[in-house]
């Protein structure tokens, strides 16, 4: 059976840092390009950040660019996202999503994270 699921959000104060889990099982996570999206109350899905399959590309979002790092770990079938500087703006539901061709495409439930003093 087929699941994606993300880990790793709390609650922290504004400049914090945390890192975010998406572990796949039921398939190989590296044959896929694995997206990061969030979504806050009230407003849009964004996606913030995305790996190509086998990690050669990543790509960001403008609002995270060089506070978010993405990456793969494929001997523990996960892409984590680092979150750094953290502002009260990235309070959001951070999604996984990975996708392999136009068939294949999977969400994770979600983690909570939440920027506030």
């Amino acid at each position: 059976q087929v699941h994606l699921v993300e880990s790793g959000g709390g609650l922290v104060q504004p400049g914090g840092s945390l890192r975010l889990s998406c572990t796949a099982s039921g398939f190989t996570l590296s044959r896929y390009a694995v997206r990061w999206h969030r979504q806050a109350p009230g407003k849009e899905r964004e996606l913030v950040a995305g790996v190509s399959s086998f990690g050669g590309v990543t790509t960001y979002a403008d609002v995270v660019k060089g506070r978010f790092t993405i990456s793969r770990d494929d001997a523990k079938n996960t892409v984590y996202l680092q979150l750094r500087r953290l502002e009260p703006e990235d309070t959001a539901v951070y999604l996984c999503n990975a996708v392999f061709g136009s068939v294949n495409d999977y969400w994770g439930q979600g983690t909570q994270v939440t920027v506030s003093s």
